[in-house]
């Protein structure tokens, strides 16, 4: 779910040129993914992954300069979707 609200946010985003719709996208994504990672892992839990969300989010802005937006977008997306993964049953 996250991974897909950072590519799906910025899609939206891209393609109907409104950047504030695609933060609705990307925000109710990164919700939907934490109480869903709350529910199965807790509060420490969706904190973290909410942090690396948002870093996630921060984080594809400067290498999106050098290697362009999707590359950096779906490079953000994979780290995220990775951790997320990996943590999911561990909480």
């Amino acid at each position: 779910m996250a991974a897909t609200g950072l590519v799906g946010g910025y899609a939206v985003a891209r393609w109907t040129g409104k950047r504030p719709l695609g933060g609705v996208v990307l925000g109710a994504a990164g919700l939907a993914a934490g109480r869903e990672r709350h529910r199965r892992g807790g509060v420490r839990a969706a904190a973290g992954l909410g942090a690396l969300y948002l870093a996630g989010f921060a984080g594809a802005h400067p290498p999106a300069r050098k290697v362009g937006a999707w590359p950096a977008v779906v490079g953000a997306a994979a780290v995220v979707a990775a951790a997320a993964w990996a943590t999911a049953d561990r909480a």
